[in-house]
């Protein structure tokens, strides 16, 4: 029998609003005894029938909803709900083809890249079911092999460990080919970033290929362009050959991964003139930019996750804001700055109110030529806006 989760009152109208969370401090009572990973009923302190989902009671999210409708939890459910994302997505190339509690299953992530999917099992109930959705995956998708990449620590919080490996069929190659606007990329789905690669910046990456045709045309030369937190140098491969690029990470893996995807895209001799590839600490560099006057046409930054909760905010607001002062520093009059957050807790109001904060300390002008989102392939449920966390602004600075 399927256990039953009453919510306490005046608590329940997240979950009448569709959000796909239930926290252990809206539940007033457990009927039942669910394991994790065990399909359970949510009621109001009334009795009506609120919605179905998974419980865990090791996570902070007790429940995470599936269906607000009273329909069994089964092989079809879980099959309808992986064919209706995946069908909205490209048919080929590379792809997010399930995005989590946007798409309405909660705790999954499914990427493509070229002839292989990589998952991710965030949760209990995911990971309890993720065999099960690697043969769903098999009927939908036409695929070499299905490798996971659980090796995230959110998994900790729901008493699972890190993992990852062949979930079915081929492992994967040490680098795998793919196209992104007549660009070859090369992604380690193995040991790379996320599940290889940021899929989520392609729009922005298109958006910065046009940007820099537009202002060589228009200049009548090459531009310069710095790329910080560059990890494999996408931003700056669809640069060239417009303009000259200066990549700065922290990885010297992924420093030389851009490199050789460098070489690839443009193997004549002069190679070497096109980008420039530098191993060091970001804010520090920055600064020492600032002091020796070097001015680009370009500056992106993109750095990591700053802000993890709350309570890291404050710390996180003065990162972004030292990065944006010091970049807005070194724009040369008419140049552009593309500068992006992807902490879920700094909202794109807060994101927005920090980058103006370093914008007036640098003494410089800009006006906001684009607000930047996550791709399209990263769909946000109405209902859940937690859903977009990257935010960026492009800024053409005088």
């Amino acid at each position: 029998m399927t256990a039953r989760i009453t919510i306490k009152a005046e608590r329940d109208k997240p979950i009448v609003n569709q959000h796909p969370w239930v926290f252990s401090g809206a539940i007033s009572s457990v009927k039942g005894n669910p394991v994790p990973g065990d399909i359970v009923d949510v009621f109001s302190s009334k009795g009506t029938f609120l919605a179905r989902g998974y419980w865990n009671e090791k996570s902070q999210m007790q429940v995470r909803i599936l269906t607000w409708h009273d329909e069994p939890i089964d092989d079809a459910w879980w099959f309808n709900a992986l064919q209706r994302s995946i069908k909205s997505r490209p048919s080929q190339g590379m792809a997010r083809l399930v995005n989590a509690e946007s798409d309405y299953l909660p705790g999954l992530v499914v990427d493509r890249y070229g002839d292989w999917l990589v998952l991710q099992a965030l949760t209990f109930g995911i990971d309890l079911r993720k065999e099960r959705i690697a043969e769903f995956l098999r009927e939908l998708v036409k695929s070499r092999g299905i490798y996971e990449r659980s090796d995230v620590d959110v998994r900790r919080k729901e008493g699972l460990e890190e993992v990852k490996g062949v979930l079915w069929g081929e492992e994967p190659p040490a680098l795998i080919e793919v196209d992104e606007f007549g660009r070859k990329l090369l992604i380690d789905v193995r040991n790379g970033h996320k599940t290889g690669y940021y899929i989520d910046q392609a729009d922005n990456r298109r958006t910065f290929l046009d940007l820099i045709k537009q202002e060589s045309d228009k200049l009548g030369r090459e531009l310069a362009i710095l790329n910080l937190f560059s990890y494999t140098g996408s931003f700056s491969l669809h640069a060239l050959p417009y303009g000259r690029a200066v990549n700065v990470d922290s990885s010297r893996d992924s420093l030389e991964l851009a490199e050789k995807i460098t070489q690839i895209n443009f193997p004549h001799p002069k190679q070497d003139e096109l980008a420039e590839y530098i191993l060091a600490d970001v804010f520090e560099y920055l600064r020492d930019t600032v002091e020796r006057k070097v001015q680009y046409d370009l500056v992106v930054v993109d750095p990591p996750k700053f802000a993890h909760n709350a309570q890291q905010v404050d710390r996180a607001a003065r990162g972004y804001k030292d990065l944006n002062l010091n970049a807005f520093k070194i724009i040369a009059p008419g140049g552009y700055l593309m500068t992006f957050s992807c902490s879920g807790a700094i909202s794109p109001d807060l994101f927005q109110k920090i980058v103006f904060g370093a914008l007036a300390d640098s003494g410089r002008q800009g006006q906001i030529v684009r607000r930047l989102s996550q791709s399209e392939d990263h769909p946000v449920a109405l209902t859940f806006p937690e859903g977009e966390y990257l935010k960026g602004l492009l800024v053409r600075v005088f």
